[in-house]
């Protein structure tokens, strides 16, 4: 995300110029024959004088000094021009199909948002429901791939022992008084290959994962993993054509305490999820 923005600053120094000079004019000479001459001017009147010039000399070379050394004024407090929190190169994505975000842009970029974006669904509780499911597979594989990939999910995800391993009934019901977490969060997106008309980019993301709630044999964890999508575009958007996932790159975990099973809960249900552009 970047926003290019300058704000309005300094002003310039100040700087005296210039050169003081005194010039001291003596009487006319000779003074007026009729009239009395002037007396000599006293020595101690001529060395006020002289110190009197130095004095003067001496300011004005101190005022121009500070002057020149006079700090710029702060920097001005007015805000940008526009927010620097909004989305950076090809502007986000309006429309959606099921819930996830369609209509990238034909570009590189449109690619890595795109494939962010499929990352967020395909990990989400929603492939666990039928309906949803099926919603998501359309709009995200390109027809040709979603029958196929629709047939092969359906198995995993109604599969009896992979349900009960991670703790959910039929149907992908969570037990009672528990909520079911499968949240996929995208952490960066790279672009392995780009040919145009198809696009090859990984997204590293965090996933959690897991039942919360009191007595949990399965409490929400979190994993780090690469997902790498194989995109074509068709009917002016991008689409899967094939998917591989592998582990990490994983960061070392912090020692923190675990939360309770009841603030798990509320942060599942109280923080929604993103959507996501380059």
């Amino acid at each position: 995300m970047s926003n290019d923005d300058q704000y309005g600053g300094g002003a310039g120094h100040g700087e005296v110029g210039g050169t003081g000079q005194t010039r001291t004019r003596l009487p006319d000479s000779p003074s007026d024959p009729y009239g009395t001459p002037r007396r000599t001017p006293r020595a101690s009147r001529g060395l006020i004088t002289v110190v009197g010039v130095v004095v003067l000399l001496i300011a004005a070379i101190a005022f121009a000094n500070r002057s020149q050394n006079t700090p710029e004024p702060p920097t001005s407090n007015k805000p940008p021009t526009t927010n620097p929190t909004n989305p950076t190169g090809t502007a986000p994505v309006t429309a959606k199909s099921a819930g996830v975000p369609k209509g990238f842009a034909h570009d590189e970029q449109g690619a890595q948002s795109a494939a962010a974006n499929y990352t967020v669904a395909l990990g989400s509780d929603g492939m666990f429901d039928a309906a949803r499911r099926k919603a998501i597979v359309q709009a995200v594989y390109t027809p040709d791939t979603a029958v196929t990939r629709q047939a092969e999910l359906d198995r995993l995800y109604t599969d009896p022992g992979f349900l009960g391993r991670i703790g959910l009934e039929a149907g992908g019901r969570a037990p009672k008084n528990m909520v079911f977490v499968s949240r996929t969060n995208p952490a960066g997106t790279k672009t392995e290959k780009f040919d145009g008309d198809t696009a090859t980019v990984s997204v590293w993301s965090s996933s959690l994962f897991g039942l919360a709630g009191e007595g949990s044999k399965t409490p929400v964890s979190e994993g780090w993993y690469t997902y790498t999508f194989e995109l074509r575009w068709i009917n002016n958007d991008w689409w899967v054509s094939n998917f591989a996932q592998k582990d990490g790159p994983t960061p070392v975990g912090r020692d923190q305490t675990a939360s309770s099973a009841e603030d798990m809960s509320a942060a599942v249900s109280q923080f929604g999820g993103l959507t996501y552009a380059r």
